[in-house]
């Protein structure tokens, strides 16, 4: 994965993509900062983390800037999203999501929404970088609400 960022980093170079070079020059920063703070070379999910982390600051970016009404920031925060997410594994579809959340409910059978955590634990390891988590916690809560 960080081998695919550098490669991407000196193609944007070359054909002098500005956008996409600080993007890329962006990520490789958080990455190299990630780095520097455990201590040793970070594995492809612990890279999807940081990317994942940096499309979700983009995403609470333009809810800010839609309260603001600066669509000329929102449309370049989104073209950023769109070049994060090409590192980003497939996504699962909303089915799949639901799934391994029915599954979660099966084995640890929740009795109310102190169970959240648990339920979290199980699912983050299955789903990270490959659901938007925000969404999987709405989810479980709307569901540990309604049994209660």
């Amino acid at each position: 994965m960080k081998e695919r960022i550098l490669n991407d980093l000196k193609t944007a170079m070359k054909s002098q993509d500005k956008e996409r070079l600080a993007v890329i020059r962006m990520v490789k920063g958080a990455i190299q900062m990630e780095e520097l703070n455990v201590k040793h070379e970070l594995a492809d999910d612990e890279v999807i983390g940081i990317v994942s982390k940096q499309i979700k600051t983009r995403k609470e970016s333009i809810a800010e800037f839609e309260k603001g009404n600066r669509h000329d920031l929102i449309e370049k925060i989104q073209s950023e999203i769109a070049i994060l997410e090409e590192y980003m594994p497939e996504q699962m579809g909303e089915e799949e999501v639901l799934t391994e959340i029915d599954k979660a409910f099966s084995i640890i059978n929740p009795t109310g929404i102190s169970d959240m955590g648990k339920l979290m634990g199980h699912l983050t390891p299955i789903l990270k970088g490959k659901a938007d988590m925000s969404m999987v916690s709405k989810i479980i809560r709307e569901r540990l609400s309604s049994r209660v």
